[in-house]
């Protein structure tokens, strides 16, 4: 058995493969492929429908969010959103906590004003920084929920009268939080929706007002509301995907039932790196994210030893992202947790041998 811990693109579940692998042949025995599907036809707009849905339910959106699906990975939002949201002589805040937020910030730069509120770069972005101050005339405040490089995972929603953007690609509906807090979230699929490709947009329509720049049609977020996400032709196998991914996590008791799984997953491999000193977590304590567990070891020669053992064990993805080194072991919705149980029995083996 293999036990993918892979950052992204990730473990997606096992019926969604073979759904997906069946629908490549034949849809809905319609004798067409999912993938020669025109994306105008009634079949394929049940399918943006359902899955726009039921990420209305599992969120348990309000009747003022807008569920777009859009082109490309979380990145494009870096610009979008300013682009949309941010004229040139206002102001965005902008928290600094990794290498996604501070992309972020480089390309909002780009559309006005940029303030960065807090920063936990003066130690290598290990922790999520406390009691800053939001400023009352920011146009918005702009946030990554979880940074899948660090590890760290901002659990809180903070308190604020301006509209919140989210950066959710790596969090997202994997634990319960009050998701009509926020004037725009974006998530790139890869983790917990579905495949790569596709951009999950949630936006209160009092987001879109008072816009004075002029928009490429593309990069203006009232066209793809107008157009229901089919402005052009939208990825169409990705959205496929998302929607049997929402339909295996509705099964799953939707985002409290995965939740519960998630801190049982997280709670166990955490334990098992403090009870062994061979192995130390990067993160300070209370930032610890459930979603993406890193941590190094302070011998190189026993880290080598101990990657080898992971490859020989079908352990894959849990080399460190360039940027931190050691290990990231991740632990999306999907992923079983069998996995997580093989890969802390390893590493007790690996700490008492």
């Amino acid at each position: 058995m293999i036990h993918n811990f892979n950052a992204g693109p990730s473990i997606l579940p096992k019926e969604v493969f073979e759904e997906a692998s069946k629908s490549i042949l034949n849809f809905n025995d319609t004798g067409l492929s999912i993938l020669e599907l025109g994306h105008r036809t009634s079949i394929f707009e049940a399918v943006l429908e359902e899955a726009r849905l039921l990420v209305k339910e599992l969120m348990q959106l309000n009747d003022d969010k807008h569920v777009l699906f859009l082109h490309g990975g979380a990145s494009t939002q870096f610009f979008q959103v300013p682009m949309n949201l941010l004229n040139e002589h206002e102001t965005g805040a902008y928290l600094d906590c990794g290498v996604w937020g501070i992309k972020a910030i480089k390309e909002a730069r780009l559309f006005g004003n940029v303030e960065v509120i807090a920063s936990s770069k003066d130690r290598s972005y290990t922790y999520i920084p406390k009691d800053y101050i939001i400023p009352a005339q920011a146009k918005y405040f702009h946030y990554t929920t979880n940074n899948t490089i660090e590890g760290t995972e901002l659990f809180n929603i903070p308190q604020t009268n301006i509209p919140l953007v989210a950066d959710m690609s790596s969090d997202i509906l994997s634990h319960q939080m009050d998701f009509n807090r926020f004037g725009l979230i974006y998530a790139g699929a890869q983790k917990n929706i579905g495949a790569a490709g596709v951009n999950l947009v949630i936006l209160d329509k009092y987001m879109l007002k008072g816009i004075e720049r002029k928009l490429p049609s593309m990069m203006d977020y009232r066209l793809h509301i107008e157009n229901g996400s089919m402005l052009n032709t939208p990825p169409v196998f990705a959205i496929y995907v998302c929607l049997l991914t929402l339909r295996w996590l509705k099964k799953q008791g939707g985002v409290a039932g995965i939740e519960k799984i998630n801190r049982e997953k997280a709670a166990l491999l955490y334990k098992t790196l403090d009870a062994h000193p061979v192995f130390r977590p990067t993160v300070a304590l209370e930032d610890r994210s459930r979603m993406n567990v890193v941590f190094v070891m302070d011998d190189a020669e026993k880290e080598k030893e101990f990657q080898a053992l992971c490859k020989k064990e079908n352990m894959v993805g849990v080399k460190g992202h360039r940027s931190v080194g050691g290990f990231r072991v991740s632990l999306y919705n999907a992923l079983p947790l069998e996995s997580v149980k093989a890969m802390t029995g390893l590493m007790e083996d690996f700490a008492r041998h």
